[in-house]
Parts: C-alpha cells; sequence; structure tokens
C-alpha cells in the first residue's frame, strides 16, 4: 500500500482516510471541498502496511472506493474509524452474483495494455478521458494479488454508495452483495461523486 496527504493542516480535529479504487488515482474525489485533512491510499499488492499516526484526530472518516472496499476489508481489523461508507465496489470483488464477475475481472488482468487502460478509465468516468500512463506489470500484479485475497472479513459501513451507471461493477451483483444494508444510489457511473461538493456531505449520503 502507498499513502499521501493530499491536506493536512495543523488543529484540524477531522481525517478522511480514502481507500481509493484500482488504477484511477485521486481523480476522482479532487473536486470534494471541506476542513477536513485529506490522507489517500492506494496500490493494494501488499497490505502489510501502517497508516501514519492519527492518534490527534477527534474525528476518522473512512471512504473505501471500489476494489479498495476489499482492501480495506482485509486490512481494517481490529482499527477503529468513526464515519465508514463503501462506495462502489464490496467485499467480494470476485464473485459471479455479488462481485466481478471472474472471467471479466481476469481479461481485464491479462489483457492490459495502453490502449485497454484507456477504455478502462473511459467506463469509469462514462466518458474519454486524456491519456494517462499505467505500470502495466504493477497494476497487473495488484489485480492478481487482490483476488488471491478472495473475499473480505464482514466490516461494517454506515452506508453505501451505488453508482447505478456502473460499468465495472454490475449493479445488480452489488445490490445482492448488500442487501440488508443502508443503500444510497446514485444517478452516475462508476466515478460517482460529482454529485457531492463536500465531504461532508459524502459521509451523509447527502447529494
Amino acid at each position: 500500500m502507498n499513502h499521501r496527504w493530499i491536506r493536512r493542516t495543523e488543529g484540524t480535529k477531522t481525517v478522511v482516510i480514502v481507500f481509493g479504487g484500482w488504477a484511477v488515482g485521486w481523480a476522482p474525489f479532487a473536486h470534494l471541498e471541506g476542513p477536513e485533512d485529506v490522507l489517500f491510499v492506494e496500490d493494494y499488492r501488499d497490505l502489510n502496511h501502517d497508516l501514519p499516526d492519527l492518534g490527534g484526530y477527534a474525528q476518522r472518516w473512512l471512504l473505501a472506493y471500489s476494489l479498495g472496499v476489499a482492501s480495506f476489508g482485509h486490512w481494517a481489523q481490529g482499527r477503529r474509524f468513526d464515519r465508514t461508507v463503501a462506495a462502489c465496489g464490496c467485499l467480494t470483488p470476485v464473485d459471479r452474483r455479488l462481485g466481478i464477475p471472474a472471467q471479466v475481472y481476469q481479461a481485464t488482468q491479462d489483457g492490459l495494455t495502453e490502449d485497454s487502460y484507456q477504455g478502462f478509465l473511459a467506463l469509469c468516468h462514462g466518458h474519454n478521458v486524456e491519456p494517462q500512463t499505467v505500470d502495466i506489470p504493477a497494476r497487473q500484479a495488484e489485480l492478481a494479488a487482490i483476488a488471491d485475497r478472495g473475499p473480505a472479513p464482514v466490516t461494517p459501513f454506515d452506508h453505501v454508495l451505488i453508482a447505478d451507471k456502473d460499468r465495472i461493477w454490475p449493479k445488480a451483483n452489488l445490490t445482492r452483495a448488500w442487501d440488508g444494508h443502508n443503500m444510497v444510489h446514485l444517478d452516475a457511473p462508476h466515478v460517482a461523486f460529482s454529485g457531492f461538493q463536500t465531504w461532508r456531505d459524502l459521509f451523509e449520503g447527502r447529494l
């Protein structure tokens, strides 16, 4: 796992920790505003990694996104957060009925090229985006590691965001995976956060 501070200001009492998705970086969240400090986590090839000491914060808010949901679930056992939201992913990352079907997942991993990556980003955003570089062996290894870990342990979330226009995770699968949980449906693609203006809005499920 890698982490980096996006915003850090002395005296701030709330920190947002974002477990990002696979190969999409910080861009899906860059527009979100607020006084909170923000720590971004990505690259789930190895979860044997501690975050910086967050003990000085009165509130620790956690957003897990896409394949970051299961990765957080594996990593988080025994760690406490005050608010937790899962978005556009679930604890069973590779599953025919609950996650991404294995055939689709494996095809993404095996067929990863510069061109297929651009197609993936377009599906995520719902439109074409500026070309971006990708470390193909690293991202293939990350997909393999996530699949090899299998389903994550049961992990509590305050609410779950599901994108109704998601073309990465089947909406029906996520709805089954989160049955019985507080689900908020968004009229959005996989990169689903444009309807939120602030971090507080997102954590309260308030569009």
